[in-house]
C-alpha cells in the first residue's frame, strides 16, 4: 500500500484542478455569454447524468475514447462509466424521450465530462463542455446553425474572426468520395485514414505521409504502423488535403474538379455548396469560417459536414470547438435514425487559451458593495448597515478581519480592491453619531493615483471619489453610482 505524503494531500489529482475564485467568475462570464448567443438562435437547456451504462458510452466514440473512459460499478453491480463527452448522452437522451420532445429539438448542454487520457496544456481529465446540437434536421442548413452560432459565440468573447479565431469545415461525403476513387473501400481503413489524416497539424505533412505508408518511430522511440497505402495513392489523398483558394466558393471548385465524375460526388458537392449558401444567408464571413479539405476529425460517428475552431494566437492548446453531423448515432438506441448535428466548446481549454491571448474577461466582482469601520464603531452598526442595503437589492459584503482587530482603513480598502468590489461604505464613530456614512469609489479613486509617484500627494489624492451623505439616503446615492 502507497502511502500518501502530507504535502501530497494538498494538491488535486493529477489532470485535475482547483479553481479559485477569480478563474470561477471569468468562467461564470464566459458562459454567460456563451449562453446569451445559444438563446438568440433557440436552444433550450437540459442535463445528462455524470454516470451512464458502460454499455451506453462504450463502442460509441473512437477506440482512443473508449480507452480513456473512468469506469465504475453502480450499487447492484452494473457496469458504469463517467461520461466522456457530451454528445453520446444526447442520443441516448433523444431515444428515451422521443415521445415527449417536439422535433426538430435544439439543445444547449453545459457540464463536466472525464477522460483519463494524458494531461497537457488544456487537456484536462475532468473537464466542462459547452455543447449545442439540433436533432431532427437533415438538411445542412442545420449544420450552417451550428456552425454560425459557434462563430457567434466565439465573437461575442471580443474575438476577431481570421485575425484572432478561425474556424474551419469540412464535409466528411467528399472525403469518402476521394478515398473510394483511391480504391480504400473498407470502412475500417477509411478510419485510419481519417485519423492520420486528422493529425496533419500536429505532425506535419511528411510524417502523415510516411504513416499512409509504411508506418514510422516517433520522438518517444514508439513505433506507429502505417495504413500501408501505395506512394500513388498517397500522394492523391496529400494533394486533395492541400487545396486551399481565395475564398469558399473557389475551394469547393477546386476538390469539385479532382473528384471523379460520379453520384456521390456530384452529390457530397452539392451539399457543400448548400452549406455555402446558407452560411452566406447567415454572414457568416470568409474570415471567420474556411472550407479546409483537410480537416476530418477523428470520431467515428461523424457523417457529413464537421468542423473546428483555434484561437490564431494560442495555436498550441489546439482546437477549442468542435463538432459535426452524426445521423447515425441515435440508431444504436433506437430502430428509426434522428439525423442530428452540433458543436461543443471546451470550456476550460477555451479559457486557457483566452488567458494565454489576453482576451481572458475581466472577472469583476459580484459583490457591489463592501461595509468597512472604523476604530470604536459596533459590528452590530455594519451589520445593519449591510441588510439595509441587501435589502434594497445591493449585494454587499462586511469586511469581518475588523471582527478580529484589524480595522486599519488601508487594509480593508486594500482588501476592497484586491476583491475588485467597486464601492466602500465607511463608517467611524462621528458618522454614527452623526446618522451620516462616507461613501467611496474605488474605481475613480484608483484610477486618480494611477501615475502618482510621491507619498504626500498619493495619500492627499485617496480622497477622491469620497463623500458624506446622510444615512437615509445612502440607499439612494449607491443606487446612483452603480447606474453609473
Amino acid at each position: 500500500m502507497k502511502v500518501v505524503k502530507r504535502g501530497e494531500q494538498r494538491v488535486p489529482l493529477k489532470g485535475f484542478r482547483d479553481m479559485l475564485p477569480d478563474w470561477v467568475r471569468a468562467r461564470d462570464e464566459v458562459v454567460t455569454r456563451l449562453r446569451s448567443v445559444c438563446d438568440m438562435y433557440g436552444f433550450q437547456p437540459m442535463d445528462t447524468p455524470l454516470l451512464e451504462s458502460l454499455r451506453t458510452l462504450v463502442g460509441s466514440g473512437s477506440e482512443e475514447t473508449t480507452q480513456q473512459l473512468f469506469r465504475l460499478e453502480s450499487p447492484e453491480g452494473e457496469p458504469i462509466a463517467l461520461r466522456f463527452d457530451l454528445t453520446v448522452p444526447l442520443a441516448r437522451f433523444l431515444a428515451c424521450h422521443v415521445e415527449t420532445l417536439k422535433l426538430p429539438f435544439r439543445r444547449c448542454h453545459i457540464g463536466s465530462v472525464f477522460r483519463a487520457d494524458k494531461p497537457d496544456p488544456g487537456r484536462l481529465r475532468q473537464f466542462t463542455q459547452f455543447d449545442i446540437d439540433i436533432a431532427g434536421c437533415v438538411s445542412v442548413v442545420a449544420d450552417a446553425e451550428i456552425i454560425a452560432a459557434m462563430c457567434e459565440a466565439l465573437s461575442a468573447l471580443d474575438l476577431k474572426g481570421g485575425s484572432e479565431f478561425r474556424l474551419r469545415f469540412n464535409h466528411r461525403k467528399l472525403m469518402d468520395v476521394l478515398l473510394e476513387a483511391c480504391g480504400i473501400c473498407e470502412a475500417v481503413v477509411q478510419k485510419q485514414v481519417l485519423r492520420v489524416i486528422d493529425k496533419l497539424d500536429k505532425v506535419g505533412r511528411a510524417n502523415v505521409a510516411t504513416e499512409l505508408g509504411e508506418g514510422r518511430v516517433d520522438a518517444s522511440g514508439d513505433v506507429i504502423r502505417g495504413v500501408g497505402l501505395d506512394k500513388a495513392v498517397i500522394d492523391r489523398v496529400l494533394e486533395f488535403i492541400a487545396i486551399s483558394g481565395d475564398d469558399r466558393r473557389s475551394v469547393l471548385g477546386a476538390l469539385a474538379a479532382v473528384l471523379p465524375d460520379s453520384e456521390a460526388a456530384i452529390a457530397a458537392v452539392q451539399e457543400v455548396r448548400e452549406l455555402l449558401e446558407a452560411l452566406e444567408s447567415l454572414h457568416v464571413s470568409e474570415a471567420s469560417a474556411a472550407l479546409d479539405p483537410s480537416l476530418t476529425r477523428g470520431l467515428d460517428y461523424y457523417t457529413g459536414p464537421v468542423f473546428e475552431a483555434e484561437l490564431c494566437n494560442a495555436a498550441r492548446y489546439g482546437s477549442v470547438m468542435g463538432g459535426g453531423r452524426f445521423d447515425c448515432l441515435v440508431e444504436r438506441f433506437l430502430p428509426t435514425a434522428i439525423p442530428a448535428t452540433g458543436g461543443s466548446i471546451g470550456v476550460d481549454r477555451l479559457m486557457d487559451a483566452l488567458e494565454a491571448s489576453g482576451k481572458l474577461p475581466s472577472p469583476g466582482s459580484a459583490t457591489q458593495v463592501l461595509i468597512v469601520g472604523l476604530k470604536g464603531v459596533a459590528p452590530t452598526e455594519l451589520l445593519k448597515t449591510a441588510q439595509l442595503l441587501r435589502g434594497a437589492g445591493i449585494a454587499t459584503e462586511v469586511y469581518m478581519r475588523r471582527m478580529m482587530g484589524s480595522t486599519a482603513l488601508g487594509k480593508q480598502l486594500a482588501y476592497a480592491n484586491a476583491r475588485h468590489i467597486p464601492i466602500a461604505v465607511i463608517l467611524g464613530e462621528d458618522e454614527v453619531c452623526s446618522e451620516t456614512v462616507s461613501v467611496k469609489d474605488l474605481v475613480e479613486g484608483s484610477i486618480s493615483r494611477v501615475h502618482i509617484d510621491d507619498h504626500r500627494t498619493y495619500v492627499k489624492e485617496g480622497k477622491v471619489g469620497q463623500i458624506t451623505v446622510p444615512r437615509k439616503d445612502l440607499v439612494a446615492v449607491l443606487q446612483r453610482w452603480l447606474r453609473r
